[in-house]
């Protein structure tokens, strides 16, 4: 009974590893932004991720819309220069930081 038992736990762990790690992040998002996109925006993310409300920045999202976002708050931005892997992080932090959230990011 307790192989079975450290089995489930074992199994239980790495899925919960696993998903944590598949899953986006407002950090790398913010890290993400400060990289690849500060000097081109001419501002930094607090500003960025200000642009719009939760509300605003999850229909933006979901209507598939995030990157012509970027690119037109940014001009400067070429959609070359995102990758898709980004979205999701930058999108995270924007909607952690936007400004209805009341929460102020340290870019």
């Amino acid at each position: 009974m307790s192989k079975l038992l450290k089995i489930a736990l074992a199994s239980a762990l790495v899925l919960g590893v696993a998903s944590t790690t598949a899953s986006a992040d407002a950090v790398k998002g913010q890290k993400l932004f400060i990289k690849k996109f500060k000097d081109a925006c001419g501002f930094n993310g607090a500003k960025f991720a200000a642009k719009h409300s939760q509300a605003e920045w999850e229909a933006i999202n979901s209507n598939g819309k995030f990157k012509e976002e970027l690119m037109k708050i940014c001009p400067k931005v070429q959609e070359g220069d995102i990758k898709d892997a980004w979205l999701p992080h930058i999108y995270d932090f924007s909607h952690e930081y936007a400004n209805d959230s009341g929460n102020v990011p340290s870019c």
